[in-house]
């Protein structure tokens, strides 16, 4: 038994006592660890947003490669993760990392109005990309990564890690082979958001370049709450938790619906709370209804969010997850657990013609393995494009206040030119998608 099985067998033992995961599932994942190779090139990585998030994947990574290079605006941050790596050189600019030939992967941790410049940049500068989600800040960003992916033949991992979590993947072959009947329905809990303010203007602490953390955002005056882990709940940053858990749980309904490079043909949204004046303004209670082609519903809501046209409260005690509803029961998955209306559903084994999905169970890992094989990874552009665009449907019919019809084809709302200015911000100079 060598070392890479002995250990996942003892980890799958862990875990089937922990989520009741079936035996049969356990046994197909302990095969899949015995094939599993072993690395020995060690390629030169640069992060780039070193925050807890970047510190975190950029550990996970040095289990495949050498950390160089460091480079954030806030020099408190670079010299937390300079701990951490000392002999990596730094940098504030991002632009500097682009311009090493020795560099061959970047890890993009930054906030998220950052995410789709950066990773432009280092797909043109020849090298692979590990990008946190969500991947991108607008439907529009989205198109220019898939297209920079396709034109220069570079690698990007989205970070929705739950495509490489066996419960995921297992609740979503079980929902595309019929083991809950016909689909019906996909319920998504999601966790509120933060309802705070008003907050005070300040000037910004020494060592921290605002402007350039701003970059192609709206400029302002500098609200310590407007950085780092509050940022995500601004609209001129991020999407609240819509777009935050959203970009995971979103992800697997369209893995469990097989339209993970496609999307919805219509939204409709609600604000549950009015956000307070001059604080966080991206909503943090609301309730989220998509449709599909075939006639499947979805719902997403926040934990708190109150009944509106079938979103109710979750009735797993305020936990977020994904539920699966079907004409002959349900499959509910989070993370740690899957369960089922009928247990039968978990422990009778797939059939040998079944429907099997892109198989990873280290996220990180399936990123490395393609940079040697040039295979597509498991989250790749266009499906860390699509999840991201979701929600992103979501926030637009959330700020106007009415359902929209969506074309997935064309990524446009249809009859609708007013929503459709909404797919793109104009980026403030002298930023732009050529400018990097």
């Amino acid at each position: 038994m060598n070392t890479n099985r002995r250990s996942f067998l003892q980890t799958a033992a862990a875990a089937a006592a922990a989520t009741s995961l079936p035996n049969w599932y356990l046994n197909e994942l302990a095969q899949s660890a015995a094939a599993a190779t072993v690395v020995n090139d060690q390629p030169a990585i640069a992060l780039i947003g070193c925050g807890g998030m970047g510190r975190g994947d950029a550990k996970n990574a040095s289990r495949f490669g050498r950390i160089v290079a460091l480079c954030d605006v806030d020099d408190s941050r670079l010299a937390e993760a300079k701990a951490i790596w000392p002999d990596a050189d730094t940098y504030k600019d991002f632009r500097k990392v682009m311009d090493r030939k020795d560099i061959q992967v970047v890890i993009c941790g930054t906030v998220d109005h950052w995410h789709t410049l950066v990773s432009l940049a280092a797909l043109r500068s020849k090298k692979d990309v590990y990008c946190e989600k969500p991947l991108t800040l607008t439907v529009e960003e989205g198109q220019h990564l898939v297209a920079a992916v396709r034109d220069t033949g570079g690698i990007l991992q989205t970070g929705s890690q739950q495509r490489s979590d066996k419960n995921f993947r297992l609740a979503c072959e079980l929902v595309r082979n019929g083991r809950i009947g016909k689909l019906q329905h996909i319920s998504v809990w999601l966790p509120r958001g933060r309802r705070e303010g008003p907050f005070a203007k300040s000037s910004p602490p020494s060592g921290f370049d605002w402007n350039m953390w701003q970059g192609p955002a709206p400029e302002v005056e500098y609200v310590r709450e407007r950085t780092h882990v509050t940022f995500r709940y601004w609209w001129d940053y991020s999407g609240g938790t819509m777009t935050d858990w959203g970009a995971h749980h979103n992800d697997i309904a369209l893995w469990g619906l097989g339209l993970e490079r496609s999307g919805p043909v219509s939204v409709e949204a609600k604000p549950l709370v009015e956000m307070i004046p001059d604080g966080f303004s991206a909503f943090s209670e609301y309730a989220v209804n998509y449709s599909y082609a075939s006639g499947v519903t979805h719902s997403c809501h926040s934990t708190a969010a109150n009944e509106w046209n079938g979103a109710v409260a979750d009735p797993k005690g305020q936990q977020h997850g994904v539920k699966f509803e079907g004409t002959d029961g349900w499959i509910w998955v989070t993370r740690g657990s899957i369960e089922a209306s009928n247990p039968e559903f978990l422990t009778t084994p797939l059939a040998g013609d079944a429907i099997r999905l892109y198989e990873s169970n280290d996220h990180m890992g399936n990123f490395f393995d393609c940079i040697r094989t040039r295979k597509a990874p498991i989250c790749e552009a266009e499906i860390g494009h699509r999840s991201a665009s979701l929600c992103h449907l979501g926030v637009i019919s959330l700020r106007l206040g009415r359902k929209l019809q969506w074309n997935p084809e064309t990524e446009q709302f249809v009859g609708d030119d007013d929503a459709n200015q909404w797919l793109r911000r104009e980026l403030r100079k002298p930023w732009g998608y050529d400018a990097v």
